[in-house]
């Protein structure tokens, strides 16, 4: 089947799932399932979270979602990773910016006996169901689960199979007594990210197995609103691998259950997810990882009628980091929620720890990323192949060209503010390539002053513009520098080029770094300071250096330019020298 197929018919699908939620009353407010009549209404139904019969229709409601990361699964507490306490604010602001879900993940170990039979301290199951419970006031779905018990306890079956078992039994028989009366716009997910420590694929298929069934049949026979609760089960290691998902389908077969989710979590080609290994951008290989993949989901769960939340997507570093460069996250973030869309996923974006919106004041964080995601929930944004256009600090300008990428929509003009650029004067468009002038460019540098000269704006037919930073810059210079292992801080002189990535050898050419297999490390391992003049190397990076070794390090930059320097670690001392 070729893509345009592929693509019409997943469509097809997704808006199958639009006339169900029309016909449901989810997207108009009409029938849905009533509480039963010997059940009073929640505050949650009375504020008209109503769950539609169709479990692809209710999750199909959820979207868009969001997670409440490193809060409730923070170890040892709530406030313990960084976040302020939640709040009814937090759930007001989160509807009032057109969210209708929120995944709450919650670590249970911390507050729990390790022994028999692994009471829950009633302080904490009443903490958390006071959060759930402001959630599903607000007319939000929820989703609770079994977080970071993964791999604190339940990963160690293979060693502890039967304590393990009795733990994560007595876990969910006391969460779902404890929410057995909430409306079913609760949904309960068994195990976050299930892994095994020293098992083999085919062990690994059976714990899982045990796991999720287990947990089904506790949650079904426990009462209430249980009986019919929307529960959700992952794959192995929510992972989108064929095998994984054939197994998860064949433990949803086997429960006979039609209120079954699948869910999956998607960080990306690992390469580009932590600029790794020269990944620099968001490029085929990342592209073809994320299709290939939703497209298994697609064919596994979707198109057979079985509703995929997408509980977890992301990056594998904050998005704001400069790990992974701007343009490029966004292009990834475009694409991954378009894919969702298109193979009827219904899609939670990780938060962290303010990576989004800042939990005190519920405000973005970055006002365009919120733009992209929520267009992202109805239509795509075009793109193109950067958002930086360098132009030296002296000397004469050439005009400079970039590729468009329309992804479906037109080209509607090039803008500096609230003023449109002149066609054939500033700029000539050819196809998809875009021209700026050389007399443009030389108006729009200004003084040349290193860095940002001018932002502009491609504006297309919908969905958000995509901005371009015209940038003057200069070859950037580093000096000497002597630190410790902790870290070495090189001075720098940036001179408005940007960093983006760093290759590290030994003399005999081999890689020198944390990872063995690629010369290019992770650019987590350093910090650009571009504010301060300096370069970071982090501890694990010089930690993992041999002692005595020089090192070589090919700082790149997204000018083109590079930088050669040289480190060496000699036992807590690092010195640094310039080539």
């Amino acid at each position: 089947m070729n893509d345009a197929q592929q693509t019409a018919r997943r469509l097809h699908r997704t808006a199958g799932l639009l006339v169900a939620l029309a016909t449901t009353g989810a997207l108009c407010g009409g029938t849905a399932v009533a509480a039963p009549a010997d059940q009073p209404r929640t505050a949650a139904e009375a504020a008209g979270a109503r769950v539609p019969h169709d479990p692809m229709a209710a999750v199909a409601r959820m979207q868009p979602s969001w997670n409440l990361g490193n809060t409730l699964d923070a170890i040892p507490d709530e406030t313990s990773w960084g976040n302020p306490l939640t709040t009814k604010a937090t759930f007001d602001g989160l509807r009032a910016q057109g969210f209708r879900s929120v995944r709450i993940p919650v670590t249970w170990y911390p507050h729990q006996s390790d022994t028999a039979p692994y009471t829950i301290d009633p302080a904490w199951m009443k903490r958390v169901k006071q959060v759930v419970d402001l959630a599903l006031e607000d007319g939000l779905y929820v989703e609770i689960n079994v977080h970071h018990d993964s791999w604190k306890w339940i990963m160690n079956m293979s060693t502890d199979h039967d304590a393990v078992m009795a733990r994560f039994n007595a876990t969910w028989q006391q969460i779902a007594t404890a929410f057995k009366d909430e409306p079913r716009t609760l949904l309960m997910e068994s195990v976050n990210e299930p892994q095994f420590s020293d098992a083999t694929d085919a062990q690994r298929t059976q714990y899982l197995r045990e796991l999720n069934t287990s947990f089904h049949s506790i949650v079904r026979n426990s009462g209430g609103r249980n009986k019919d609760r929307l529960l959700v089960l992952p794959s192995e290691e929510t992972n989108n691998a064929q095998h994984w998902l054939d197994d998860l389908s064949t433990t949803m077969s086997s429960l006979h259950d039609r209120n079954l989710v699948a869910t999956v979590h998607y960080y990306s080609w690992y390469p580009f997810s932590v600029n790794i290994a020269n990944g620099t951008t968001y490029d085929a290989t990342s592209q073809k990882d994320l299709t290939e993949g939703f497209a298994r989901v697609h064919d596994t769960f979707v198109e057979k009628g079985i509703p995929v939340y997408l509980g977890e997507y992301g990056l594998l570093t904050s998005p704001y980091s400069g790990v992974v460069e701007r343009g490029e996250m966004l292009k990834y973030f475009e694409h991954v929620n378009y894919e969702a869309r298109r193979n009827g996923m219904t899609s939670a974006v990780w938060d962290a720890a303010n990576d989004f919106l800042n939990r005190s004041t519920m405000q973005w964080m970055v006002p365009e990323m919120k733009a992209l995601i929520q267009s992202s929930w109805r239509t795509r944004s075009g793109t193109a192949s950067t958002d930086n256009l360098f132009l030296p600090a002296s000397g004469p300008i050439s005009a400079q060209t970039i590729t468009l990428n329309r992804n479906g929509q037109g080209f509607a003009g090039l803008w500096q503010g609230d003023r449109p650029l002149t066609p054939f004067v500033d700029y000539t468009l050819e196809g998809d390539q875009l021209t700026l002038t050389a007399g443009a460019l030389t108006r729009l540098a200004g003084d040349r002053a290193a860095g940002v000269n001018a932002t502009l704006e491609v504006r297309y037919s919908d969905g958000v513009p995509w901005k371009l930073f015209v940038r003057s810059y200069d070859k950037p210079a580093m000096s000497d520098a002597t630190g410790t292992a902790a870290a070495l801080v090189i001075p720098t002189r940036f001179n408005g080029a940007l960093m983006a990535n760093v290759q590290s050898t030994y003399a005999d050419g081999t890689a020198a770094g944390p990872a063995s297999w690629t010369t290019y490390q992770s650019f987590d391992n350093y910090s650009p300071g571009y504010t301060a003049n300096t370069t970071t190397i982090k501890a694990d990076f010089l930690k993992s250096l041999k002692d005595g070794a020089p090192v070589t390090l090919t700082f790149r930059f997204w000018t083109g330019d590079t930088v050669t320097y040289h480190v060496t670690r000699s036992g807590d001392t690092v010195t640094g020298t310039v080539s």
